[in-house]
């Protein structure tokens, strides 16, 4: 051999004829020849820690048999995981990593169909043309439809056709934690300039600005002091701004000016295109029959296709077990199974209630009897009560309060939601959020 590089081809070559192509690319394509000591010890560089767990437990024997193949003697084999030091251009958000089994978020990797074509096109015409075309452009639609998709898809095209853009890309939530911080630290001016200062300011779920007062007349300043500089200005969210029941007027009226584009779920040859994709970009062979099965089975949620997939692909690449629509009767009633336990569940209610209280979670399971506390305590209490349907009881314990202080606390809450709509519509927004 004239090279290590020459030897590590031939081992390859080796493999390949010995297992399945998929299994192939996923595991033996990826791997660097690092170093050839004393003639019986290699060391070949992993990819992923992932990767190499599934190297050694499973494909460790055959390189092995590949190296004594090709050498005629038996030889040491050693992984190691590749330590590589992302570049300032890397985005773990943004690229795609087939052990993890995520993909780029590109225009390219989008399936079109009749529910989104529309939001696809207004959004590459942002991209295309930021502050040009339309500004802002809202994208609206449920939950696991593609719209988070389409953001970074902006951001990747418009970040490489104008390397010299500040480009903000945040969720609602962490603007929100964002603005709390800041005015808790006294670096609200720091916190202004970070999201002033952008030429392109992407913003996904947007509908969690409902009922927080603060982070509304932030944002309110925020999209004057963009739009009016010429800036462009993505919003994202989980229905129309018409429908955020407790979203100031003036905010809801600048989320209507530029363009309006929704996302409803894929039709079924959408939904089988979805599926295919996403089997090809995890190097699976998917038969059409089971792709059928998922996309007739699962209606609403790319998110969940997405899902289905892989973890059709987890069966087959550990325990080797093919994909059939038997396997994916499986997949699919495992996907559909899967609900939020009620602890977690308690627990974004009272983080939501908390941001929209401007108060702490802490506070809200304390014993602190100040109105504004107060009033988000007995907010949190009716939303567990509505979203969960725990037993009286069981939601004194999460507050280390007894059956009767509930009761009181749900009683106070309705009556206090009767009398003020502005309350009435933040509770409904927040019960919203939660539940999307």
């Amino acid at each position: 051999m004239d090279s290590l590089n020459d030897l590590f081809d031939q081992v390859k070559l080796y493999c390949r004829q010995h297992m399945v192509e998929a299994t192939y690319n996923l595991y033996i394509d990826g791997l660097i020849p690092k170093s050839f000591e004393n003639s019986n010890h290699i060391t070949l560089g992993v990819r992923s820690g992932f990767i190499c767990k599934i190297l050694q437990d499973r494909y460790l024997g055959l390189l092995g048999e590949a190296f004594k193949a090709t050498l005629g003697f038996p030889i040491e084999v050693e992984l190691v995981v590749e330590e590589k030091e992302p570049r300032p251009s890397d985005d773990p958000a943004l690229t795609g990593s087939l052990d993890q089994g995520n993909y780029e978020f590109t225009f390219e990797n989008f399936i079109k169909g009749p529910s989104n074509q529309f939001a696809y096109a207004a959004a590459q015409a942002v991209a295309a043309n930021p502050s040009g075309a339309y500004n802002p452009l809202f994208i609206y639609g449920p939950s696991g439809l593609g719209k988070t998709h389409l953001l970074k898809a902006i951001e990747i095209e418009i970040r490489k056709n104008h390397p010299d853009f500040n480009i903000v890309y945040v969720d609602c939530e962490t603007f929100t934690n964002d603005i709390i911080s800041a005015i808790r630290t006294g670096t609200t001016e720091n916190f202004r300039m970070k999201y002033r200062a952008a030429d392109l300011l992407l913003v996904d779920d947007i509908q969690f600005i409902a009922g927080k007062e603060s982070t509304q007349e932030e944002f309110f300043h925020t999209f004057n002091t963009l739009h009016s500089a010429g800036k462009q200005i993505v919003l994202a969210c989980d229905r129309p701004a018409k429908e955020i029941k407790s979203l100031e007027e003036r905010l809801r009226t600048r989320f209507e000016w530029g363009l309006t584009a929704d996302i409803q779920p894929p039709n079924y040859e959408t939904r089988v295109a979805i599926i295919k994709r996403k089997a090809e970009l995890l190097h699976m062979d998917l038969p059409y029959d089971v792709a059928e099965y998922i996309a007739n089975n699962l209606k609403n949620n790319i998110r969940q296709l997405e899902g289905t997939v892989k973890k059709l692909n987890a069966y087959y690449m550990l325990e080797g077990i093919d994909p059939c629509v038997t396997v994916a009767q499986t997949a699919v009633k495992d996907i559909m199974g899967e609900v939020q336990p009620i602890p977690v569940t308690v627990e974004r209610i009272i983080n939501e209630v908390a941001r929209t209280f401007d108060v702490s979670a802490q506070d809200i399971r304390s014993t602190k009897r100040n109105a504004n506390i107060s009033s988000a305590r007995r907010v949190a209490i009716y939303c567990i009560r509505e979203i969960t349907g725990m037993s009286m009881e069981n939601i004194g314990k999460e507050f280390g309060r007894d059956h009767s202080t509930i009761i009181y606390n749900l009683d106070t809450a309705a009556k206090d939601m009767a009398k003020d709509s502005h309350l009435r519509e933040t509770v409904a927004d927040i019960i919203e959020n939660v539940r999307s």
